[in-house]
């Protein structure tokens, strides 16, 4: 081999080879070499193993992993890659070789080995490819659809779309490309950055690729060969966002057990066989726990009431699907719900009847199985990935996205030549509207994907381009988008110069102007001119009235008291603040505090009573059904909108200002507004973490949950300007470091920057890059 390494003043590996397999050897070797300690979590996290030495409080992932057959798809996928594609089969073993040779090495380097007693394992050539599932299987957001059902059966149907937005657990990007008739150069600008769940180490890896067929400067996702997000290969460079849309869909099923053992599943043409085994999850220090996992034709069952051969309540005494439901809301049949669940032998969401006979087997019992589409096609669009690295305009990138899959994405690239790039890629299904909003039953043909997929949108660049997760180009696609406020904000910062560089594209990451706050702030104006609003009994958008009661104070709606002079003191200061989300900011901090505490007001408002507990669906998916967070989330929406009246808006919004007027001062943004990474080990000095601007709808979106905690798990993963016109003038950042290794000089050393907003430079000359010795 004639590999050679090399690093540039940040560590970032700079990798040279004589071929492309030879490439994607060194790639994942030295990846290995600097993050095993991280690859070896992905992996375990793929293939549902990771409590065998993190413990127990990692059951409820492991067992998704296992039910959702993530590591089977994968291995499904591979084994059709290497059918249909063999030179890419044959690049992602490469791949695979070299993370297995770095291993052993990178793991000796990594103090976590020790601490948990975990011994580096081995990769085996479907493993990235389950990395890449494990990664995104959460992407399109299913899980929101139990949060709508539950509104639903528990606020109403008219109220299943009221929560809409991106909240809790979804993942987003800022991202846009300028035309060189906009620039100073004359050359197109990329730039953008992913918002995710910070992790430590972080999720993209800035690495170089460079061998006689191509030369590539990107963000890599550590356990996966090329450049898949973010790249630049000198003459064309590309970047995406999560395009928002629904892909995944969640059935209602039927199960019974036969008297031989084995499962059926009700579908559109009757009972017919499900295939069935069980799974034995090693934990550390405690005992081992058994699951089943089953999976219909529809799909991997994802969420069982049996969480043991024959256990679990009975859907109906005959087996015929028709009577009780213990995956719902509470009972509508006048029986009495135990912590908010139906009892045992009542129905959650009413009598269905679907037909069928026992056989004498075991009664019927309800579960939810996940159909999504690598599962169905057993294709996952790794072909993709080293076609892009050998792009060079964007015609070749744009045809080698027709075979991505997964997740998908909205595409923005551009070209020395003058080309650009705006289009969404990836699989979304064609099948009935309601699959997209809510759980649907299994045996209703109505509901069954259509052969072919959706077609998808594509769209001119005039002047300039941004994807920012908002309803746009991917709307036929989705059902929840992103407020329109980072789209709008960064296409008004575009507008405003003719002459952008590198530089001043990179200022735009930073902005911290907070357009959401506008309806709170309304609303605090509203609170000290009069004291009630025509209608403020109606539940905003609804007809009907809502009962008329005494507000906290004993006053009647319409005859509000005032503010305390604490309360109006705090109005004063906010209808003064400019908006911005800055760290040092008091003015921040004092919106973030009565943003706060109108959050946990309203989401302790009657007209919210039944969606107080969770519906009784796994831990895991708890951040997507847990009432605070959505109504943090939806604070605008329910602002002028839902069924709290719109008096009872005003006066929570008035005991908000007189709470926190009654408070200690907030202090500035920053000091509650601190990172939160998360580590597959708990972090021993979680205080070292620093303080951050920006705000979730922010450019420089930094997200909490509002109401509970300021602390931001969610930020820019990376950031990155690409430079048509020289590429030596690109800039990046990651939110730590090249190294995964604790204590290494590269571990830590770019969050500085990161912080002050401000970008390494890609340095590509290779004598100013220093080579690795051994």
């Amino acid at each position: 081999m004639s590999i050679e390494v090399y690093r540039d003043a940040w560590g970032v590996p700079h990798l040279r080879a004589t071929d492309p397999d030879e490439l994607a050897f060194a790639q994942g070797r030295v990846t290995a070499r600097d993050r095993a300690w991280q690859l070896e979590v992905e992996r375990h996290r793929a293939q549902g193993t990771t409590a065998a030495f993190l413990g127990a409080a990692e059951l409820g992932w492991d067992s998704f992993a296992r039910r959702a057959r993530l590591a089977d798809t994968a291995r499904r996928c591979s084994a059709r890659l290497e059918e249909t594609d063999a030179p890419t089969a044959a690049w992602v073993r490469a791949y695979v070789d070299g993370v297995n040779d770095g291993l052993a090495e990178g793991a000796a380097r990594a103090p976590e080995f020790a601490r948990t007693g975990l011994a580096p394992g081995r990769w085996e050539p479907w493993t990235p490819l389950a990395v890449w599932l494990s990664t995104h299987i959460l992407f399109a957001g299913f899980p929101t659809k139990l949060w709508r059902d539950e509104v639903a059966r528990r606020l109403g149907e008219e109220w299943t779309e009221l929560f809409a937005t991106d909240g809790p657990g979804t993942a987003g990007s800022n991202g846009w490309v300028v035309a060189g008739g906009r620039t100073a150069s004359g050359a197109a600008l990329v730039a953008g950055d992913p918002h995710r769940f910070i992790e430590a180490p972080g999720v993209y890896q800035q690495i170089r690729l460079s061998c006689p067929a191509y030369d590539v400067v990107g963000l890599a996702v550590p356990g996966v060969p090329g450049l898949a997000h973010f790249g630049h290969t000198g003459p064309v460079a590309w970047a995406i966002t999560n395009a928002m849309a629904d892909y995944q869909d969640l059935y209602r099923e039927h199960l019974r057990r036969l008297p031989d053992g084995t499962v059926e599943a009700l579908g559109p043409d009757g009972w017919s066989p499900a295939s069935a085994h069980t799974e034995t999850i090693e934990v550390a220090d405690a005992e081992p726990v058994t699951i089943e996992v089953i999976e219909t034709a529809r799909g991997p069952v994802v969420i069982d009431t049996a969480d043991g051969p024959g256990a679990g309540a009975p859907v109906g005494g005959d087996g015929s699907g028709a009577g009780t439901s213990t995956l719902g809301g509470e009972p509508r049949d006048g029986a009495s719900a135990v912590n908010g669940q139906p009892p045992v032998g009542t129905s959650a969401v009413g009598t269905s009847v679907v037909g069928g006979e026992s056989r004498g087997g075991s009664p019927a019992w309800e579960a939810l199985a996940l159909r999504y589409p690598p599962r169905v096609t057993g294709e996952l669009g790794f072909g993709v990935l080293p076609a892009l690295l050998r792009a060079r305009t964007v015609a070749d990138v744009d045809a080698a996205l027709d075979g991505w899959v997964e997740p998908v994405n909205v595409v923005l690239a551009a070209d020395t030549r003058g080309g650009l790039l705006h289009r969404v890629a990836g699989h979304v299904p064609v099948r009935d509207r309601a699959n997209s909003l809510r759980i649907v039953p299994a045996w209703d043909p109505a509901h069954a994907w259509a052969d072919a997929p959706a077609p998808l949108p594509r769209a001119e660049v005039r002047g300039h381009a941004v994807m920012a997760n908002a309803r746009g180009l991917a709307a036929p696609l989705g059902v929840e988008f992103a407020p329109p406020h980072r789209a709008a904000r960064i296409d008004a910062l575009l507008g405003a110069s003719a002459a952008w560089t590198p530089e001043t594209t990179a200022a735009i990451h930073s902005d911290t102007d907070n357009p959401s706050a506008a309806r709170l702030l309304e609303a605090v104006r509203r609170v000290g001119e009069r004291p009630g609003r025509p209608g403020a009994d109606e539940p905003h958008g609804h007809g009907s009235s809502a009962p008329h009661s005494p507000d906290a104070s004993g006053a009647h709606r319409g005859r509000a008291p005032r503010l305390s002079p604490a309360g109006a003191r705090v109005r004063e200061r906010l209808l003064a603040w400019d908006r911005r989300m800055e760290a040092d900011s008091t003015g921040a901090g004092l919106y973030a505090a009565v943003r706060g505490a109108v959050v946990r007001r309203l989401a302790g408002h009657e007209a919210f009573a039944g969606l107080r507990e969770p519906g009784p669906y796994p831990e895991l998916f708890r951040p997507w059904l847990a009432l605070g967070p959505r109504v943090a989330f939806a604070l605008e929406t329910l602002l002028v909108a839902g069924p709290v009246p719109a008096g009872d808006v005003d006066r929570i919004v008035r005991e908000a200002l007189d709470e926190v007027g009654a408070g200690e001062p907030p202090a500035a943004w920053g000091v509650t507004h601190r990172l939160a990474p998360w580590q597959a080990l708990p972090d021993p000095d979680d205080q070292r973490w620093p303080g951050l601007g920006g705000d979730h709808d922010c450019v420089l979106s930094t997200s909490s949950v509002p109401g509970w905690t300021d602390r931001s798990a969610r930020a820019s993963a990376a950031r990155y300007v690409w430079d048509l016109a020289d590429r030596e003038r690109s800039r990046w950042i990651v939110p730590f470091g090249a190294s995964g290794v604790p204590g290494d000089p590269h571990h830590l050393d770019q969050l500085p920057l990161w912080l002050r907003g401000e970008l390494a430079p890609v340095t590509t000359d290779w004598n100013r890059l220093t080579e690795e010795q051994g």
